[in-house]
């Protein structure tokens, strides 16, 4: 059976209730697909950690900080896998270095090196939906990092790549992507179908889109990205790919050694 990755953010994981409608969600795709996904934290979660965190010192060391706002997308994997338990599917939810993803030392913003996809394919293959905490995982020290704010759209491609799937399908608050930011312009222009390069472009100028290491990486791998509406989830949305052509992104040239 084909893998696919899904990737929920946090405005689809709002409140309580959330977690049942995703999970309706991904038992949808089960006829067709083994499923991981990969969840943010909870909407405003990452924000009130880190509220938490400048209270007690304005300048927290960054060890002690990504231990912190890495217990946020824990909270949600865990939520979310006994959403499915309770529709009566068997899933399993994983911490960033239970499945597997091997970060540089860098604190709070770490780069993936390597994704063992052992236990991840092992839990796919008996049939379980496998829910991954975005944003984390553990360096060679065996220290928890975090990949930045957004850094969970980069943990969505680089678990696709390890596990050669062909598309992550990622869902916000939003149809899709725009030719300028909805809510700013009510004229802006829903587009169908883009190219990596045009989707890095409005990724820089429209922050919340997309992480731009997502798309470089996924340029990289030839992954397409599909975004749309958790509120519409049979809506199309933007497809992000090369659209067909066989040659490699520009902007790659310029990313000799890329780390996802």
């Amino acid at each position: 059976m084909k893998k696919i990755v899904l990737k929920f953010g946090g405005a689809a994981l709002a409140d309580l209730g959330s977690f049942y409608r995703i999970s309706k969600m991904i038992k949808a795709k089960l006829s067709s697909h083994s499923v991981c996904v990969v969840v943010s934290a909870m909407q405003g979660v990452t924000d009130q950690l880190l509220q938490v965190a400048k209270k007690i010192d304005s300048r927290p060391p960054l060890r002690e900080l990504d231990m912190l706002v890495s217990t946020g997308e824990v909270f949600s994997m865990t939520l979310l896998a006994m959403a499915l338990h309770k529709e009566g599917i068997e899933a399993i939810s994983l911490t960033g270095e239970q499945a597997g993803i091997i970060t540089s030392s860098c604190h709070v913003n770490a780069k993936i090196i390597y994704v063992n996809k052992e236990r991840l394919s092992k839990e796919l293959e008996s049939g379980k939906v496998v829910i991954v905490a975005g944003f984390q995982g553990i360096s060679k020290n065996k220290e928890i990092t975090t990949l930045g704010r957004g850094g969970s759209d980069i943990t969505a491609v680089a678990l696709a790549i390890a596990l050669s799937c062909k598309m992550v399908q990622f869902y916000k608050d939003v149809e899709g992507i725009y030719s300028m930011d909805p809510k700013t312009y009510p004229e802006a222009e829903l587009l169908k179908n883009i190219s990596y390069e045009k989707a890095l472009e409005l990724a820089e100028n429209q922050s919340k889109i997309l992480h731009p290491r997502c798309i470089i990486l996924a340029a990289a791998h030839q992954i397409s990205l599909q975004v749309s509406s958790f509120l519409h989830p049979n809506s199309t949305g933007t497809t992000i790919s090369n659209l067909n052509c066989a040659k490699k992104p520009n902007f790659l040239y310029e990313w000799e050694h890329l780390r996802i």
